[in-house]
């Protein structure tokens, strides 16, 4: 089965990305806390957001390649890029994740290869994580972000919310990709031969109150709203009660009261020094 980024790369889903980028940059660049290193793989960059930002937190002489299989979603990598003077910053490559658009020369040269929110949209995901592992020098980190589905907790919790999610993680499952991915991250790791080194969750969430909640509120509006089409033609849940369950985190939204709480989840390996 072919791999298939369920949220596709529509302009509103840019919009989607870009925002959700302003959410999560900050607290993802905490985990990963690039600094010293002079050579950086990304692999499925998306849009390019956090790869810029991953590239700002380097040394000047560093350099920093990003790959992206979606043409769509390359192109505004580049535009942005171009638009925030930043073009120089990163070396963007189309290609797919299990078969880098890397140089022989470049091969075991990374000191590190990072991915978020990929291995969820893949087939094979320990395909990835290998490809990776061959990338970065010995000594080099491969750091994993990826979603497990899971972890999604809103309260009070809005009518049919939770079912609708369900239903729009069971989508993955059709396309042959794993919702749950995020709870394997250092079971990857290790099968690869990195040693794992570190996991944490990285959150994102909020309560009404913050300056952020009804962004946090809207992407997930966003997410449920663009699989819609696939859960109602897989019949996954009807229409009506899909629709209800939108119309119920969009009333979420507004209320004094509201919490939602998601972590993504995180881990780092180490190639070995000595193999």
């Amino acid at each position: 089965m072919k791999d298939q980024y369920v949220h596709g790369s529509s302009e509103k889903e840019q919009r989607r990305l870009a925002l959700m980028n302003k959410l999560i940059n900050q607290a993802c660049l905490l985990a990963l806390d690039p600094g010293a290193e002079e050579l950086v793989l990304d692999v499925g960059c998306g849009t390019g957001e956090f790869t810029r930002a991953i590239a700002r937190c380097l040394p000047e002489k560093s350099k920093v390649i990003a790959v992206e299989r979606d043409p769509a979603q390359l192109a505004t990598a580049v535009d942005r890029a171009l638009a925030e003077n930043e073009a120089e910053l990163v070396d963007f490559r189309v290609g797919e994740a299990a078969f880098l658009p890397l140089k022989r020369s470049e091969l075991g040269s990374f000191d590190l290869a990072h991915t978020r929110f990929l291995l969820e949209h893949v087939n094979n995901p320990l395909a990835v994580v290998e490809t990776m592992f061959e990338a970065v020098r010995k000594g080099g980190r491969i750091v994993l972000a990826d979603d497990d589905h899971d972890t999604l907790r809103l309260w009070p919790e809005p009518p049919g919310v939770m079912d609708a999610w369900r239903a729009y993680f069971e989508t993955y499952r059709k396309k042959g990709n794993d919702p749950f991915v995020g709870r394997r991250l250092v079971q990857l790791l290790h099968q690869v031969g990195a040693e794992p080194q570190k996991n944490t969750m990285v959150f994102y969430g909020g309560c009404s109150g913050m300056r952020e909640f009804q962004g946090i509120v809207h992407n997930l509006y966003e997410v449920l709203g663009g699989a819609a089409e696939d859960v109602i033609q897989a019949k996954l849940m009807s229409e009506k009660n899909y629709i209800n369950a939108l119309y119920a985190l969009r009333d979420f939204s507004r209320r004094p009261d509201a919490a939602l709480w998601y972590g993504i989840n995180w881990a780092e390996g180490m190639k070995p020094k000595f193999s």
